[in-house]
């Protein structure tokens, strides 16, 4: 194994600006209607600054993974996610430069800052995190497989769990069996089982991820000392073209718009907001069986996917809402009746990828050489889990789990707790195991329940809260930023750069009005109309041709990136999912802008040159 160093590579003598501040968290005021907003969520979530440090930490807003408020249920994603992101930082790897990052939620946004690990103890983890991680590097595939069985294992005992109303009595069975117990357990069992199991697969989610991170900035680092000059971009190309699991879902929508087009059922994708209608217009065309056959066969797994991003209760999954992958393969059935191009550019970019290889290649020798074709190697191994996981945790795991959840406030609803399955949502995980006994106790005494007279003003209340806070977007950061950002996992996940927090800050004197600059994340030059998206219930105003602009893109979007010239995010870095999907659909980019969502309006025309991390309104 080659010798892993993760640290960051930084100029000798860089100047380290004195920057200005960001707003403390306890000079924010409250929008008009959310006062009380706090007790909403966990104690230890809410910035309450109890011990005064809350108000001198930076802190960056990943608007990235969690662009819209949390309701309180809702921040189980940020929880797990971030907690286990650190576990695998600080006890499982020793990652020398990075321990975790602190994480609350500020006015209903999640606020991050990272805890680097003291400087005097970076040594002393060397040896143990390449004991650690080259175990993983070593044993990469099969690592990967075993993986994979304790992932779909999980995902198979949620779809188990059930949510039942509870009997009138007890079934005579139970009492001849001695059974003594009366089903209530099987609801508060089957709870806390959920919870556990959302937990245990965010466990499983970062055994591989920040590995992955880390060979990619290991091969970014040597590069960047071994070919002075060497732009970010020629690095991510040398590990681009890679088959994607992440990519599945829209390949097999692909599939099924070529096989209609084959089979010359265009006409029954007519209307497909009416599924049922559109299914059975399938059905009755000649052909359409073995249409419909192939429909069914790629629900599973690969319709376990959202076109938002899995953190969400509200999220739409397209098991559920079948409309969405339908009126996708009517666009892509749209498309190839045109003459058009559906397929990503997989060879080119496969091409492309050698000839930079080979460029730099060339430049080396002997033990140089060989060290840059191990550390390429395992980069290149390593970065497919990057994207692929994504799929198996934030829309598989998620899915499952957010219909469950569902079902399980289904109980609730038929017992009048309130009024819609969604409404659960705006109780705290805690609140709702309280609501449980609440509904058990009064079901085995023969009372009425608490929780009816309780919970409906109760969700409403809390319902106006979330929405005043959602009237107004976070601020970006907050507090004092450190003179230089250098933390690996921050710059090249969210894009967060010294460079970029002064211009957030206004202090980039470089800039010129009608000029937006953030991370040149996907090269190439175009212009063209700006379709600004803040929602990704928008995805299909977007226009053949135009420039997508949005506060962060999904994984998911893939059907949409096949229509758009190039992408324009406020947040992300080069290794964020944004950056990733637009260079592995050949799409140029600029990410980490800050404020490219509020600044270009719908329809502008404007120049995105994802090669220099610019862009440009060209036209009010």
């Amino acid at each position: 194994m080659t010798a892993i160093d993760p640290s960051p590579t930084t100029a000798p003598g860089q100047a380290r600006p004195v920057l200005k501040s960001f707003p403390r968290p306890s000079d924010l005021t409250v929008p008009e209607g959310a006062e009380g907003w706090e007790d909403l969520y966990p104690y230890h979530l809410a910035f309450r600054n109890l011990s005064g440090q809350e108000d001198e930490k930076f802190w960056f807003c990943d608007s990235q993974h969690w662009p819209a408020v949390f309701k309180p249920f809702e921040t189980i994603g940020g929880e797990f996610a971030v907690k286990c992101l650190g576990q695998y930082n600080t006890r499982h790897l020793l990652i020398p430069p990075a321990n975790g990052i602190e994480f609350k939620i500020h006015l209903g946004y999640l606020y991050m800052s990272p805890v680097p690990v003291p400087p005097d103890e970076v040594g002393a983890r060397v040896p143990e995190f390449e004991r650690r991680a080259g175990h993983y590097f070593q044993n990469w595939d099969g690592l990967l497989e075993q993986w994979k069985v304790k992932v779909r294992a999980t995902i198979d005992e949620m779809e188990a769990l059930t949510f039942a109303p509870l009997p009138d009595v007890v079934p005579f069975d139970d009492v001849v069996s001695g059974r003594a117990k009366d089903g209530t357990e099987v609801l508060m069992e089957g709870y806390d089982r959920l919870i556990q199991l959302c937990y245990q697969n965010w466990q499983y989610h970062f055994e591989f991820l920040n590995l992955g991170y880390i060979a990619y900035l290991d091969f970014f680092g040597y590069c960047k000392g071994a070919f002075p000059g060497i732009p970010d971009q020629a690095i991510a190309k040398m590990v681009q073209g890679v088959d994607m699991e992440l990519f599945r879902p829209d390949d097999e929508l692909k599939r099924l718009a070529a096989l209609a087009v084959e089979l010359g059922l265009q006409d029954a994708l007519s209307d497909t907001d009416d599924v049922e209608g559109t299914l059975a217009r399938f059905a009755a065309a000649e052909g359409g069986r073995a249409w419909l056959d192939s429909y069914r066969e790629a629900q599973d797994p690969w319709f376990n996917f959202t076109i938002g991003n899995g953190f969400y209760g509200t999220d739409k999954y397209w098991k559920d809402h079948q409309e969405i992958p339908l009126g996708f393969i009517k666009d892509y059935v749209r498309r190839l009746d045109a003459g058009e191009r559906i397929q990503r550019p997989v060879a080119e970019l496969l091409a492309e990828r050698e000839r930079i290889v080979e460029e730099y290649r060339e430049l080396l020798d002997g033990e140089a050489l060989a060290t840059f074709d191990a550390k390429r190697g395992l980069a290149a191994t390593a970065y497919p889990y990057v994207e692929n996981h994504n799929f198996y945790i934030e829309h598989w795991t998620m899915g499952v789990f957010w219909r469950k959840v569902r079902e399980l406030s289904a109980v609730f609803v038929g017992a009048g707790f309130w009024a819609d399955v969604d409404d659960v949502l705006y109780l705290t995980r805690g609140e709702v195991r309280e609501a449980l006994f609440d509904l058990a106790t009064a079901w085995g005494v023969g009372s009425r329940a608490t929780g009816p007279d309780y919970w409906p003003a109760e969700v409403e209340r809390r319902r106006g809260i979330i929405d005043a806070l959602a009237t107004r977007r976070p601020q970006p950061a907050l507090n004092t930023p450190p003179a230089e950002i250098t933390e690996p996992f921050t710059m090249m996940l969210y894009g967060i750069t010294t460079e970029q927090v002064q211009q957030w800050l206004g202090e980039d004197e470089g800039g010129s009005e009608g000029v937006i600059t953030g991370m040149a994340a996907s090269p190439g030059v175009v212009e063209g109309p700006a379709r600004v998206i803040t929602s990704a219930d928008q995805l299909f105003e977007v226009q053949q041709g135009e420039i997508l602009v949005a506060t962060i893109t999904a994984p998911s979007w893939g059907p949409v990136f096949g229509k758009v010239q190039a992408t324009v995010t406020d947040i992300g870095g080069m290794m964020s999912h944004a950056a990733i999907v637009c260079r592995e659909y050949g799409l140029p980019a600029v990410t980490g802008t800050g404020s490219a969502s509020t600044t270009i309006r719908t329809g502008q025309r404007i120049r995105v040159d994802g090669s220099r991390g610019r862009v440009e309104i060209l036209e009010d």
